[in-house]
This record gives C-alpha cells, structure tokens and sequence, in this order.
C-alpha cells in the first residue's frame, strides 16, 4: 500500500523541482541577454525630412560647405535618423550608409526635425588634403631666367653734317681795278708787234 502513494509523489515533486529550474535559469538568460550600456542620450528616435525647394541636398562630411566634402545627397521627402546638431544649429547629423562612419551632417534649413531634442554633436576630423606634387628646388633653378642689370643699346643718331659755307674769293689785283680788255689788247700789240719784225726780217 505504501508504495503506491510514494511514487506518485516523488514524481511530482521531481516535476516541480524542474519546472522551478527551468524557470530560474529562463530568467537568468534572459537577465544576461539584455545591456547594461547606458542609452545613447543622443538616439530618441528623431529623423530629419528633406523639404528643399532645390533638387537635392548635399550630405557632407561635416558641418561646414567649405572645409569638409560632399558624401551624398538626399531628395525632398527622403528621411534620415538625426543623430545631433551642430553647436550653432545650422548643421544636422544624421545616418547616413556609406559615408565615413556612415554619417554625416546636412544643412538645416532644408530639412525639418520631428519633435525633440537634439543634443549639440562634436565635428569630425578635418580631412587632410592630398599631397601635392613638390619639384626639386635645383631642377627648377635650372629654368629660372634671371634679366641682366644692363640695359640694352639704344639708337644714338648720327651728328648732323653741316655743310661748309661758300664763299666767294676774288683776286686782288696789284695794279689796282684792270680790266680784262686791257690785258687782251695788250696781248694784241704785242703778237702783232713780233709779226711785223717778221716780216721785216726776212727781207
């Protein structure tokens, strides 16, 4: 008679001892699943909506047009989770796939935030710029042209010829003012003086 009782017992009290073991470590899986990180402050289930009139905005690197790059860009109506803002509220940051760290930042007048809060996020790194090609300084020297101090010749004209003046030179005279007919018609005499000896001669 005992024994019909007694297995029926230690059955269920087996069962119970395995229900209660079940349950206990169910709950301690469960317990260790689940983080112990405080939430991101940040991450309140906000998103941004594209509402631009311009064809697209650009994503960018960070919160500046001017030193970061472009990443993407968004279409009007297109969503994106907005993780924070930029000190001054112009930029947003948001998820973006792709980009580095995949995020990236937008300009807020272009968007609209839902309701909330959102907490001021540090820039990311400048980038560095690419190197740029340096020349050797002694390979260049070679193509530099230094000018000369000296100045070129210049055109000095000729000196001007001037023509000796003429002047007219007459022939003084020692017997005074004779005349040319005087000195023929002597010359006359004379030449027929010595033909008339001639011919006196010669008889």
């Amino acid at each position: 008679m005992k024994r019909k009782w007694f297995y029926p017992l230690a059955f269920a009290i087996i069962n119970i001892l395995d229900v209660w073991i079940l349950i206990a470590f169910t709950s301690t899986l469960v317990q260790a699943q689940q983080s112990t990180d405080t939430p991101d402050p940040q991450s309140h289930g906000m998103y941004i909506t594209v509402l631009s009139d311009e064809p697209f905005a650009n994503v960018r690197m960070g919160p500046s047009s001017i030193i970061y790059p472009k990443v993407g860009i968004l279409y009007p109506g297109d969503t994106a989770p907005a993780l924070g803002r930029s000190a001054g509220g112009d930029w947003i940051k948001i998820e973006y796939p792709g980009a580095p760290y995949d995020q990236g930042w937008v300009y807020s007048p272009l968007v609209q935030v839902s309701p909330g809060t959102l907490q001021i996020a540090g820039p990311p790194p400048t980038p560095i710029p690419p190197a740029t090609a340096t020349i050797d300084p002694t390979l260049a020297a070679q193509f530099v042209v230094v000018p000369t101090n000296t100045r070129p010749p210049t055109f000095t004209p000729p000196p001007s010829l001037v023509a000796p003046p003429y002047m007219e030179t007459q022939v003084a005279n020692s017997s005074g003012s004779v005349s040319k007919a005087v000195i023929i018609l002597a010359l006359a005499t004379l030449g027929l003086i010595g033909f008339l000896l001639s011919v006196i001669l010669r008889r």
